[in-house]
């Protein structure tokens, strides 16, 4: 089932997948699934109520004559609208959720990302851990790195996507989710880094900086 490889590919369950959506904390690629499932899950909703509908009026204890005939063609008619419009949207999801599962398959079998410089450097600004936190008043988030450094949230929204970055969303927002690299994140700052992107601070070589 589609729920299955969703929770394999996100870690998510569909329930958690449509929070993390709602608090605008997916990056563009999940968000995308995120939005094909939430459609989804409305059509299997209305596949759901007809069903319980034909159900209903199959089990009645009344006589079948022709008003309970032509209430029974009306669900039949609205159920197989339902499932037509369910599957396009099975279909639709799948379409969406098939590259995001080729771009995994890709990162575990070692191949690494091209990086912008800018988005190596923040990447190295994360080697020793950040939080991603949201102002209770604003509803504002900001990433802080371990060295006070603030992270622009969409930096991490990319580098999330590409499997480079993991957030903990099992803390509470308020309090801060810890940002840690992936094996993929660190193995990507290992390599080739990009022209003008930052290095180290403080001469730290970059190795040291990783064993951290």
């Amino acid at each position: 089932m589609l729920d299955d490889r969703i929770h394999a590919l996100t870690g998510y369950t569909g329930l958690q997948l449509q929070r993390h959506h709602a608090d605008r904390l997916l990056p563009p690629g999940l968000t995308a699934l995120a939005e094909a499932h939430q459609a989804l899950a409305g059509e299997e909703a209305d596949v759901a109520y007809h069903l319980g509908r034909l159900h209903q009026l199959s089990g009645s204890e009344d006589l079948a004559g022709q008003a309970l005939l032509e209430r029974l063609t009306r669900v039949m008619r609205h159920l197989t609208d339902a499932v037509t419009r369910r599957d396009a949207h099975l279909d639709a999801t799948a379409a969406v959720l098939a590259p995001l599962e080729n771009a995994a398959q890709s990162r575990d079998e070692g191949e690494l990302p091209d990086l912008t410089a800018p988005d190596f450097a923040h990447l190295l600004g994360l080697v020793r851990g950040a939080r991603l936190h949201q102002h209770v008043v604003t509803q504002r988030l900001s990433v802080v790195t371990a060295s006070g450094t603030r992270l622009p949230f969409p930096a991490l929204q990319r580098l999330e996507e590409a499997g480079l970055v993991e957030v903990d969303r099992a803390h509470p927002l308020h309090a801060g989710q810890p940002v840690a690299l992936t094996a993929l994140g660190r193995r990507t700052l290992i390599g080739p880094a990009p022209a003008r992107a930052a290095r180290p601070p403080s001469g730290m070589p970059l190795q040291a900086a990783l064993r951290r």
